[in-house]
């Protein structure tokens, strides 16, 4: 074999594994002088085509209403996000302090629903009890307790004072 030759068939070689790695589509230029086999591994090598964006929102708020439906601390979330509106409702909070009010329901609701993926997936992966299993679980909730403790010390200086002033204090 010539070494022109070798080359050649190096190049091809690499060409289209480079082309598998990177799950680039290989122009028709690039394709020539491949078996179909190689041509096959590049068509199922492509990208899945992605969920059109209305499904995508319907799947994210099928994960909301599960979480609410089956997570008893989400449920708890939700009374309290339902009493502080209550609450700025009537105090008639300024505009800045309700962007606080959401930004940290956004925060807690957000972190109990990731909590809520994070058991999901170590139940799923492992039926036994595991220290990083453990770990992973304790964590996830950890985070949530922490965004729930910061909340409720945002909400007591936010409403404390409004509650004094309401009662002439």
């Amino acid at each position: 074999v010539s070494p022109s030759v070798f080359m050649n068939c190096v190049r091809r070689d690499c060409g289209a594994i480079h082309s598998i790695i990177s799950h680039k589509r290989t122009s028709p230029a690039k394709t020539r002088g491949r078996s179909q086999v190689e041509r096959k591994e590049d068509d199922t090598m492509k990208q899945p085509k992605k969920a059109p964006i209305l499904k995508s929102f319907g799947y994210a708020f099928e994960g909301i209403f599960a979480g609410i439906k089956k997570e008893r601390n989400m449920k708890i979330h939700c009374t309290m996000m339902v009493l502080v509106v209550a609450a700025g409702l009537f105090f008639q909070i300024s505009s800045v302090k309700w962007c606080l009010c959401f930004i940290l329901f956004g925060l807690v609701m957000a972190l109990e629903l990731v909590n809520t993926a994070v058991e999901a997936v170590v139940d799923l992966v492992t039926e036994e009890k595991k220290p990083l299993a453990k770990l992973a679980k304790d964590t996830a909730a950890g985070a949530v307790l922490i965004a729930a403790m910061m909340a409720a010390a945002a909400g007591c200086v936010i409403f404390i004072p409004e509650l004094l002033e309401w009662m002439h204090l």
